[in-house]
């Protein structure tokens, strides 16, 4: 188990720098970089719609007339101040000399400053850090205690009344987005048009400091409330679904039906034999649904409750062509989506010990 650790943590490496590299080469082609954000901003227009859109140039190591020509829009500009743009942005040096600058960089999680807000990507990071993990952890913990139980339940009862009523409303659960229910919460409970139950913005009131721990506490999780049941009642349908099934196929398997003729109790039957294997498959989409809820399924929740989090960071760096903080977010994003994949596999072992996980080449 230990090798295959080892092995699994090497191969991070490369496929970082694979996912980088096809993301350096996708934003670099991309029009409307950082020069031309900043030259549309001296001309008065807007480079995300098209305004100044354009290459980038790879060099920009002379001053000359044609420097304003590697950028639309920069027509009537003066060279010299078109290179001085390049140079404060790092485009004066080829896009493979910035890119190992870069690479160097991660390798001791520099991710450089911000081109658009004043500060470090590090700090940025951290500084959103908390509403990410308090949405991510308490959805992802909060959906998991619900499904898991209701999908056993299904698959115990299959068939059933209980059955049929749950499954309508996994049936709405799925067909209705998550920003679609937070807008309804937002109407009904947080002042949109009837009640006013809970904040409509932010992860604190202006005097959490002055409140004690248990009001710290309170006050923590009435902000979560709203947020938190979105993004639960938006996400649950699947994995209920896919734990009910992964129970119903175990269930009909031979060594139930043997563990069931030797006059096992149904709860020992269920869960010290079929819980084992059937959760097998649950653990195997944990990652992908950790990362999914903790940074990316969160964006119009953010915007929707006013939560300034990653989500919402990267979203306006794509926008803004903010490349540190673009690229900072991606290395985060991937290097957390693969330890918590190796950590899935770890799981695997402490649920079924039967994977061996040494014995593979890979």
């Amino acid at each position: 188990m230990l090798a295959y650790i080892f092995r699994r943590l090497l191969l991070i490496i490369p496929t970082l720098l694979g996912i980088l590299v096809v993301n350096f080469i996708i934003i670099q082609a991309a029009p409307g970089g950082p020069v031309e954000q900043m030259i549309a901003k001296l001309e008065g227009f807007d480079a995300a719609a098209g305004g100044a859109t354009g290459r980038i140039s790879g060099g920009g190591s002379e001053v000359s007339s044609s420097a304003s020509a590697n950028y639309r829009g920069a027509q009537g500009l003066d060279p010299e101040l078109i290179l001085e743009i390049e140079k404060m942005y790092g485009f004066d040096k080829p896009a493979i000399e910035r890119f190992w600058i870069m690479l160097k960089n991660y390798a001791h999680f520099d991710f450089g400053n911000s081109f658009f807000r004043d500060a470090k990507v590090t700090d940025l990071i951290l500084e959103k850090m908390p509403v990410s993990i308090s949405l991510g952890l308490w959805s992802t913990l909060l959906m998991y205690m619900i499904s898991i139980p209701l999908g056993i339940s299904k698959a115990v009862r299959h068939g059933s009344a209980f059955d049929v009523w749950t499954s309508s409303a996994i049936i709405l659960g799925y067909a209705i987005p998550a920003f679609l229910f937070a807008i309804l919460l937002v109407v009904v409970f947080a002042g949109g048009s009837y009640l006013s139950w809970f904040p409509l913005r932010g992860l604190t009131s202006n005097n959490f400091e002055e409140l004690s721990l248990l009001g710290k506490l309170g006050d923590y999780f009435w902000h979560l409330a709203l947020p938190v049941t979105a993004l639960v009642i938006g996400n649950f349908a699947t994995l209920t679904l896919l734990t009910k099934n992964s129970f119903l196929d175990e269930i009909n398997k031979q060594y139930v039906t043997t563990a069931r003729a030797k006059g096992l109790p149904e709860n020992k039957v269920l869960y010290g034999h079929v819980f084992r294997n059937a959760m097998l498959i649950i653990i195997a989409g944990f990652p992908a649904a950790f990362i999914g809820m903790f940074f990316t399924g969160s964006l119009l929740i953010e915007v929707i409750f006013s939560l300034d989090g990653l989500g919402l960071l990267s979203f306006e760096a794509a926008i803004n062509r903010d490349y540190p903080v673009v690229f900072g977010t991606l290395f985060l994003f991937t290097l957390l989506g693969l330890l918590v994949k190796l950590i899935g596999d770890i799981t695997y072992t402490l649920v079924d010990p039967r994977i061996d996980f040494s014995s593979r080449g890979n």
